[in-house]
């Protein structure tokens, strides 16, 4: 509950003090101390991973399940190519990440890696190649770490908890010394791509070389926590973020739309919703598609001139970058032919929901883009490349309950 003096939100998102900023991280940590002496939080006794799983059990995922492993991962730079991001970060949130952690003196919560569990992860010491996540082949036998995780979560759970959003979740302690050496060897030449909390792994980066300039050597601050999930076991979901910009009609975003696109009118505007998602499904089978609606109209744009495309880009990003629908929604219908920044002032953003972008945009009498989600494969191999998405791209899901598990650094 919200207003639950334990709720871990007031230690993830202290609330700031009027003519005191900073002081909420200070007291984010006394707080932490308190919990930590009145043991409503409890530091386990041995070293451990921990096994958790996330099973949708009511709605329309139901049944839909993710394991992984939560633990301390080790610091790796970008250009070690170890752990890829693949989104760009913002130093205005890497400080306040930063500045919370300094004052915990813990990760609060994990970030969300995603791993290659039957890809080959090549010679010791060097990072495994990143395939997109897919059907596993059956001559191909699961690494040490994904047997063990499936193994324990055969035994009886240390928590179970059900949320509001009709989600399941289950978390098991693994102690044994020659299972997690076993799940350190297998996970160790592999690569990592960060699903989530981009700015979370920066602020590990800027402790650690905070801490090393200041002449401490090695300790818990070359570590970070994590959450790591095997993507050949438990494909990610990647939900669709649509645009809505108020203020402009429908009617008049096709048309200057139709400057860059073939467009084409939906006979079932938004009353017919299902049908214009159905459509923007099969154009996207071809390239970048996009679906225009308002009022109680939808367009279909598909088909981007070329030169267009090429006209709009940025210098120096590749062919595949330029490619993405993510790129041409961004630099080519919103920067070019609708001459507009994509910020929150002039662009709102909904995860997920086509029908409640729709409705965002009746509202406020202007259009709602709705867009097709990113791919795995597509996300990985922007990545792979150094490069990044463009703004507002993914989200992947399930992501992590925060408060299960924590990590002090006075633990290590």
């Amino acid at each position: 509950m919200a207003a639950d003096p334990h709720n871990v939100v007031r230690l993830i998102l202290p609330r700031p003090r009027p003519g005191r900023p900073g002081e909420e991280y200070h007291d984010a940590a006394l707080t932490l101390a308190h919990w930590l002496d009145e043991q409503i939080l409890v530091t386990d006794r041995d070293p451990a991973l921990y096994v958790y799983e996330q099973r949708t059990v009511a709605g329309r995922d139901a049944g839909a399940l993710q394991r992984g492993l939560i633990g301390a991962v080790r610091l790796t730079q970008p250009q070690d190519r170890i752990v890829l991001p693949h989104e760009g970060v913002y130093p205005g949130p890497v400080a306040g990440r930063l500045a919370l952690m300094e004052a915990a003196q813990a990760n609060l919560e994990p970030i969300f890696l995603l791993y290659d569990g039957i890809g080959d992860p090549g010679s010791p010491g060097h990072p495994a190649r990143m395939p997109p996540p897919g059907s596993p082949d059956p001559a191909v036998h699961p690494g040490a770490a994904a047997r063990i995780v499936a193994q324990t979560a055969l035994h009886e759970p240390l928590v179970q908890a059900h949320t509001s959003d009709g989600m399941r979740h289950r978390l098991w302690a693994i102690t044994d010394p020659g299972a997690l050496a076993a799940i350190a060897a297998d996970l160790r030449p592999r690569q990592a791509l960060i699903a989530d909390g981009h700015h979370r792994y920066a602020a590990y980066l800027k402790l650690q070389a905070r801490r090393r300039s200041a002449g401490d050597g090695a300790g818990p601050w070359d570590y970070g926590l994590a959450l790591l999930v095997d993507s050949a076991a438990y494909p990610p979901l990647i939900g669709a973020i649509h645009r809505v910009v108020p203020g402009l009609d429908v009617h008049h975003a096709a048309k200057l739309a139709a400057a860059g696109f073939a467009a084409r009118t939906l006979p079932g505007g938004t009353d017919d919703l299902t049908a214009a998602l159905r459509a923007l499904a099969e154009a996207s089978l071809a390239g970048p598609a996009f679906v225009l609606a308002g009022d109680q109209h939808a367009y279909l744009i598909e088909e981007p001139a070329v030169e267009q495309v090429r006209a709009a880009m940025p210098a120096g990003r590749s062919p595949q970058w330029q490619a993405l629908p993510a790129a041409v929604l961004q630099e080519l219908l919103l920067t070019r032919l609708w001459e507009l920044s994509d910020d929150e002032d002039a662009v709102r953003v909904v995860h997920h929901d086509a029908h409640a972008a729709v409705r965002i945009a009746q509202a406020a009498g202007g259009t709602a883009v709705l867009c097709m989600p990113m791919t795995p494969a597509e996300v990985y191999a922007v990545a792979a490349r150094g490069e990044k998405v463009p703004h507002k791209s993914t989200s992947f899901a399930p992501k992590p309950r925060t408060g299960l598990v924590l990590r002090s650094f006075a633990q290590g």
